[in-house]
């Protein structure tokens, strides 16, 4: 499976900028144009810049297999500054500037903002709809009380990613009996830890001690450290991101415990080397593994490496992922004078897209993505070494889609156009 058709040959277009460029000639079929509404500055920027660069990557190979609607899709970006209020205003001016899509993955708190500003724009405006993609936000109430039609995640949510964690580590033996929970606290971080103690109903171990704590507030970790290895417990399992992943991990490494790790965000940028040698051995779960992706996975480390200067994280295959999936809905719709946003949200619903991983669709109930999700373990030596060190992500078991799906939320009251 290649990563892009190439029968055609354009010049790549959509560079990013602060609104829609508009083209210098007339064109009879209007050009789809996607906005991607992003922290790319301040705090926590670094790390959110990413989803901007994977949907720009895959657009500029997007548009040289011939965009679609006859044009090529076009692509600007703005600024959220990494607050809910600026996160508003981009939205409506990505929208004054003509977006269809607007795409988001770096907060499940900003995501909710975005999802909100659609919701009540597409109310007040039937005939200039937009739909909002979520890239990387996982909080569970976004497909649940804040779902609605124009909205689709392209990423997993706290439920899916401990079924798969669970499932993985069960078939190497490697859960034991006694876990321990250890969260940011806000709605993500409170979501995983939900959905480990039910899982622990549902699965049979105990939870032996639990934590939520400040996000990105704490810079030692070492009393959480004294409290996980107080409790004996065989797994640490752990929705931690950003600074306050690498900070517990550190100290981890620091006290010498010797403890195996449930995560589901080990693979971003600066985690695995924080962790050191004490994290081989970790388990983690995420739809992207360039390993278990074969030659497709081996395709776009090479190319986006030689693109872009560094390979790709999860969160920039995530949004290349994204679009392959749109991609696939988009060859569903003939050319149109008008696009209609309804019309390529109906298409998403219906599409089954081929991954290598396995067969991929959208649930039409709250348009959740089912995605095969990769299970794999931090190893040594690995095919694909990640963030600087000799260690990387094996796959140990890949759950299909539709195995990892948690049910419809009963909150989740979708209502459909006429």
């Amino acid at each position: 499976m290649t990563l892009f058709h190439r029968r055609h040959v354009l010049k790549l277009a959509g560079a990013a900028a602060a609104g829609f460029a508009v083209p210098a000639i007339a064109q009879a079929r209007p050009a789809l144009k996607i906005a991607s509404v992003e922290t790319l500055s301040g705090p926590g920027s670094t790390v959110n810049r990413l989803w901007s660069l994977g949907l720009k990557y895959c657009i500029d190979k997007l548009n040289a297999d011939g965009g679609w609607n006859g044009q090529k899709i076009v692509y600007a970006e703005y600024d959220t500054e990494g607050t809910t209020g600026g996160a508003s205003q981009k939205t409506q001016a990505a929208i004054a500037d003509g977006a269809h899509i607007i795409a988001h993955g770096g907060s499940s708190n900003i995501g909710g903002q975005i999802t909100e500003d659609v919701r009540k724009w597409n109310l007040r405006n039937p005939t200039a709809k937009v739909l909002f993609f979520g890239l990387g936000i996982e909080a569970l109430e976004l497909t649940g009380a804040k779902c609605h039609f124009h909205f689709f995640r392209f990423a997993t949510n706290a439920d899916i990613r401990i079924r798969a964690l669970v499932a993985g580590m069960k078939a190497e033996n490697a859960l034991g009996q006694k876990v321990f929970s250890i969260n940011q606290n806000y709605s993500w971080g409170q979501d995983i830890q939900a959905a480990i103690e039910q899982s622990a109903t549902e699965n049979g171990f105990t939870v032996v001690d639990k934590v939520l704590h400040d996000v990105n507030k704490i810079q030692d970790f070492s009393p959480y450290v004294a409290r996980i290895a107080a409790s004996r417990a065989d797994t640490v399992f752990t929705g931690n991101w950003g600074n306050d992943l690498s900070l517990l991990l550190k100290a981890v490494q620091a006290a010498g415990l010797k403890v195996k790790f449930a995560t589901t965000f080990l693979d971003l940028p600066g985690a695995l080397s924080s962790a050191g040698s004490a994290a081989l051995g970790y388990f983690h779960a995420e739809l992207w593994n360039p390993q278990a992706f074969g030659a497709f996975g081996q395709e776009l480390w090479t190319d986006y490496k030689a693109k872009m200067g560094t390979v790709p994280s999860t969160s920039e295959a995530k949004s290349i992922l994204c679009l392959l999936f749109l991609q696939q809905a988009l060859k569903s719709i003939p050319e149109v004078s008008k696009i209609d946003v309804d019309e390529i949200a109906k298409a998403l619903e219906k599409t089954s897209y081929k991954a290598p991983t396995g067969d991929v669709t959208i649930r039409p109930a709250d348009h959740q993505i089912a995605w095969p999700i990769v299970v794999s373990k931090v190893e040594q030596g690995p095919k694909f070494p990640y963030d600087g060190t000799d260690m990387g992500f094996v796959p140990v078991k890949v759950i299909a889609g539709s195995e990892a799906l948690n049910p419809v939320q009963a909150s989740c009251k979708l209502q459909r156009p006429a």
